[in-house]
């Protein structure tokens, strides 16, 4: 229309030069230089959008496949569609980031794009066409502009219509987490209420029993809480507000049911749907406990969208693999890389939306990885602007960790015979530092009578990895990675570390100080002696490469897209299961059979040097 096409006008007119941050390739919406847009609007050319409004006779009321025509007078292979959201855009709210940078007057980069010809091959010739595109509820309304000049040089030809979703503040996407203490689950969720128009809270209670209601605290940030651009330029957008409510004194390994609540003003009501969850079981209780562990997932577009330079491409598939076998595990840890937003906003609601049938139903328990903290002078260990900005601040807001600091990120939790051990590798991790007296508390305060099977977790490879960059650097992991842990690892007789950020899969032998401490391969009785290092990097993200010598530590290597399943049938036995996210079906896996006696056993730097 001629209204949204003067409102883009207003909004482009005043477009300066600025400093934009362009990840190595890694957000696909880094790709396009926005900044550098110009207005080339064509009265022959037009782009619409139908329906007007979304979630009204959909299934699903915060999803909808929306339908778009368009038509160039002048068609190039190189045009395409982006999707904004708020359709319109303010030079108020952009900030200069310091004197030498000019104000982004173009505001937001598009949430997500597609090239026209991808859906219409003779696009190029008739210059008409059709797409459709699923959306989901992100608070705000909706436009789509049609540009020409590729993602380099783009050039405005066609703003379409204003849509947008029946109740666009509609809580949405829960994600479930353990609390601090194991009869304890907490939701967070997102909406557009805040405090001063509504009161959040959740009502919950046994499935199919008496229901009660718990209050939820409420968080939100701006652009000062970030620490550089794209987040604080064209990647910001309105996060809407962050609820999190605890669901406290749950018996054990009983299912509960919930939804989240919103009372307005005039005390209306808003309710999303009923979800249910079964709570964990309590430390050291003996029943059938199965655990997901994978990390670097990110996500990705249903409707084939971001196309150019996915980063992704397997994050669907790990994600219909867990939609499809809800039944079978009870709790997921997602060690870091999470969405791969790298200062694009939008793209936390997007994943938050693809993970929504598994996160409303198991709690979803998080490491911090560098895409979600590292940027220079911000305390990470590595300084280096992997977060885009970011900092840290969207991944301890968007989701709940018990951690007694979640901007440390660093906590444990309990899940009947299991104790996990979380670090956060953005930090330091070193004897002598905050976090290395953390990491041996947890290990050493775990009962191994009530709780065999301890498990340490992190982002980066603190332990044993044979990727091509690591062994390059002929660490074969991350440098001074193992030079302080390894001792606590095996005075402590952890007996599986997890690792992301190499997007692959590798399984050692139980080691310690590069030796193998046993050599079996599939089954494993009595001592390990050793820890046993696995890599599952591989959730989504494109794929690692392996060096091309196989040390004789790796038992087996895989560059494809997984997840690791442990499964502990009692405090006596665990199977540990390697999955293809392709197909669901276990390509590697090892047992291990003991007794509480072969944990006390005496292994090299496990026991006091001498005794009696």
């Amino acid at each position: 229309t001629m209204e949204a096409c003067s409102k883009f006008l207003l909004a482009l007119s005043a477009i300066m030069s600025h400093w934009i941050i362009v990840l190595h390739g890694f957000q696909p919406l880094s790709s396009i230089l926005i900044e550098t847009a110009v207005i080339a609007l064509d009265e022959e050319s037009y782009i619409r959008a139908s329906p007007s409004v979304l979630g009204l006779n959909s299934q699903d009321r915060n999803r909808e496949w929306i339908a778009l025509e368009y038509r160039a007078s002048r068609p190039a292979a190189d045009d395409w569609i982006g999707v904004f959201s708020p359709s319109n855009f303010s030079s108020m709210a952009c900030p200069p980031e310091n004197i030498w940078v000019g104000t982004p007057y173009l505001c937001a980069a598009p949430i997500k794009y597609q090239f026209v010809n991808s859906s219409n091959p003779d696009y190029t010739v008739t210059g008409e066409g059709r797409l459709k595109l699923l959306l989901i509820n992100q608070r705000l309304d909706f436009s789509f502009a049609l540009f020409a000049g590729g993602l380099k040089n783009p050039k405005l030809v066609s703003v379409s219509n204003t849509i947008a979703f029946d109740n666009p503040n509609a809580p949405l996407y829960p994600r479930l987490a353990q609390g601090k203490s194991w009869d304890e689950m907490t939701v967070t969720w997102t909406s557009g209420y805040g405090t001063a128009e509504s009161q959040p809270f959740v009502e919950w209670g046994p499935k199919g029993r008496e229901q009660r209601l718990s209050p939820a605290v409420t968080l939100t940030f701006d652009r000062s809480s970030l620490c550089g651009p794209p987040a604080r330029t064209v990647g910001w957008r309105d996060p809407g507000f962050i609820h999190t409510s605890f669901m406290k004194e749950l018996w054990p390994n009983s299912w509960y049911s919930y939804r989240l609540g919103h009372e307005l003003l005039d005390g209306t009501l808003i309710w999303s749907e009923v979800h249910q969850f079964k709570s964990s079981p309590y430390p050291g209780q003996n029943s059938l406990q199965r655990v997901i562990i994978f990390g670097d997932m990110g996500k990705d577009e249903v409707d084939g969208s971001n196309e150019y330079n996915n980063f992704q491409p397997g994050s669907l598939n790990t994600t219909r693999q867990l939609t499809d076998d809800l039944e079978n595990y009870d709790i997921v840890f997602h060690i870091g890389d999470i969405c791969y937003a790298n200062g694009y906003i939008s793209q936390w609601d997007q994943f938050t939306a693809q993970i929504e049938p598994i996160a409303s139903s198991v709690p979803y328990m998080l490491a911090s990885g560098n895409h979600e903290r590292d940027w220079p002078g911000t305390g990470s260990f590595y300084g280096n602007l992997d977060s885009g900005g970011e900092c840290g601040v969207l991944a301890s807001t968007m989701f709940y960790v018990p951690a007694e600091n979640r901007a440390k990120f660093w906590y444990s939790t309990d899940y009947g015979m299991f104790r996990f051990c979380i670090a956060h590798t953005e930090h330091d991790w070193r004897k002598g530092t905050e976090q290395y007296n953390f990491i041996e508390h947890c290990l050493a305060s775990v009962d191994r009578q009530k709780q065999p099977w301890l498990i340490f977790l992190a982002h980066r490879v603190l332990g044993y990895s044979s990727d091509e960059f690591y062994a390059s650097e002929g660490s074969f992991a991350e440098p001074m990675g193992r030079d302080d842990l390894q001792t606590l690892w095996q005075k402590y007789k952890v007996d599986i570390a997890f690792f992301g950020h190499i997007h692959s899969y590798e399984r050692t032998c139980p080691i310690y100080q590069n030796i193998c401490t046993s050599e079996e391969k599939d089954f494993y009785s009595g001592s390990l002696n050793g820890t046993i290092h696995v890599v599952a990097g591989g959730g989504g993200a494109s794929l690692s490469q392996f060096a091309s010598q196989k040390p004789s530590w790796s038992i087996y290597r895989d560059v494809d897209f997984g997840f690791v399943k442990l499964t502990a049938f009692d405090h006596s036995n665990l199977l540990f299961e390697y999955k293809k996210s392709s197909d669901g079906k276990v390509y590697d896996s090892f047992r291990i059979s003991r007794g509480y006696r072969d944990i006390l056993a005496c292994a090299v730097d496990s026991c006091p040097r001498t005794t009696l």
